[in-house]
């Protein structure tokens, strides 16, 4: 391959072709280094310091976005047991007052009833009442009509008591 003294030689005829000037290449190399410094010192490095700002608010962002799932968890957790028992708690309340509306019903029932009875009662005496006096009514006028006929019969005979004597028989056995 190539010599040390070849790739020199090499080098020189490179630099020539090209026109290779050392003050040139010593200045930019200067030039280089200096900006290459300040990029270093007042631009890359800020920016990682923003980086790594940026990257420990992302941290923090994802400690706190995990915190908030666990308490959402918790909450969810706690509706639906705060549900749970308000279902429950409806639930109870709605049979409770079935049961209420049921005593209700029963008692309502049973005061008809009552009242029903109390009806039918009065309505018994009130037919008794009325059925007793009939029968008063037709044992006057059975007891009339006897003594008419008897009267009528036997011509007018038959005095004043024995008239009210025949009208009590007949009273007597009509109620037999």
């Amino acid at each position: 391959m190539f010599a040390a003294g070849d790739l020199a030689e090499l080098a020189k005829s490179t630099g020539e072709t090209f026109g290779f000037q050392k003050q040139l290449f010593i200045s930019q190399v200067i030039s280089f280094c200096v900006i290459a410094f300040l990029l270093h010192r007042f631009a890359y490095k800020p920016i990682l310091n923003v980086l790594e700002e940026r990257k420990q608010r992302i941290a923090e962002g994802l400690v706190n976005a995990d915190k908030i799932k666990a308490e959402l968890a918790s909450a969810q957790a706690k509706a639906q047991e705060i549900v749970g028992q308000a279902g429950a708690q409806a639930n109870k309340i709605i049979e409770e007052a079935r049961a209420v509306g049921a005593k209700e019903v029963e008692k309502a029932s049973q005061q008809a009833i009552a009242t029903a009875n109390q009806i039918i009662a009065k309505a018994k005496e009130s037919n008794d009442a009325e059925l007793a006096r009939m029968k008063n009514e037709l044992r006057k006028e059975m007891g009339r009509l006897v003594v008419q006929t008897s009267a009528q019969v036997t011509g007018g005979i038959l005095t004043g008591d024995q008239q009210s004597r025949l009208a009590e028989d007949a009273a007597k056995q009509l109620a037999a």
